[in-house]
């Protein structure tokens, strides 16, 4: 359904025909770690997000997972070689 509160005409999973079911009847504005996201939607007074109704929760435990201007930070590990065993399969190679 369309949002008919705060971003009307956008796509709302919470938007019923009662109104908005998400808790306080309302989205909420996105927070500064959002800036930069391609899913934010800028309306008149505000930007909010186009994806979930409170970005503050999304980044309570770390990078929000839908933002799509953070990097993700895996990172390489390297694995330790056992000398000796390396030699006898390069021995074993021949």
């Amino acid at each position: 359904m369309h949002c008919l509160s705060i971003k009307p005409g956008s796509d709302c999973t919470f938007m019923t025909k009662k109104g908005c079911s998400f808790n306080g009847g309302k989205c909420h504005p996105v927070v500064e770690a959002c800036n930069g996201c391609d899913r934010t939607l800028n309306l008149s007074d505000a930007s909010y997000c186009g994806s979930f109704p409170e970005p503050a929760a999304k980044w309570r435990r770390g990078p929000c997972n839908l933002a799509t201007h953070v990097k993700n930070g895996k990172k390489e590990t390297i694995q330790k070689i056992n000398p000796l065993k390396a030699s006898k399969r390069s021995a074993a190679g021949r």
